[in-house]
């Protein structure tokens, strides 16, 4: 599939029809989340960071990426991103300075989004990772961009459930 084309502004919808797009075009894991992170980068207003932490040896490790550079490893249950990787629930922060235990990677970001990502495994569902994406802006994230960011996992989870972890077909 070509890059979406570039626009003042981008619906939700727009975006998830992107994402499907670029979900059904490939199979291998590191390449969609690649272009998932660009798309969100891309897409979403007032954003400085759009990108994927992955599960490795019970650590969230730093995945593809837009934005500033980034913290490299994080433990579960540890800022933003561990608590939503530990909890298995979204965080969505007004207020990063405000979260307990919160990991400043990027000075500038002010509030934040972060999506666990859990597949089908062996025994249930197992966590692959998170989805995180930060604003300058304090309370930029709305409880649709939520629903939206939930659904945009939802269809990369399904694209995962032909991938192994390595993005070879299972």
């Amino acid at each position: 599939m070509s890059a979406p084309p570039r626009r003042e502004s981008w619906s939700l919808e727009d975006i998830l029809e992107a994402a499907r797009g670029l979900l059904a075009a490939e199979t291998d894991v590191v390449a969609n989340l690649a272009n998932l992170s660009a798309l969100l980068y891309e897409a979403l207003p007032d954003v400085n960071w759009a990108g994927f932490y992955v599960v490795r040896d019970g650590m969230l490790v730093l995945g593809p990426f837009q934005g500033r550079i980034a913290c490299t490893r994080i433990p579960l249950g540890r800022g933003v991103c561990g608590t939503a990787a530990q909890t298995g629930t979204v965080q969505r922060v007004a207020d990063v300075h405000a979260f307990a235990g919160h990991i400043a990677c990027d000075a500038a970001s002010r509030s934040e989004i972060v999506v666990p990502i859990f597949r089908p495994g062996p025994g249930g569902k197992e966590l692959f990772g998170v989805l995180d994406i930060d604003s300058p802006l304090a309370d930029r994230f709305t409880h649709d961009d939520e629903v939206a960011l939930q659904r945009l996992v939802d269809l990369l989870v399904a694209s995962l459930s032909v991938q192994k972890q390595d993005g070879s077909a299972a």
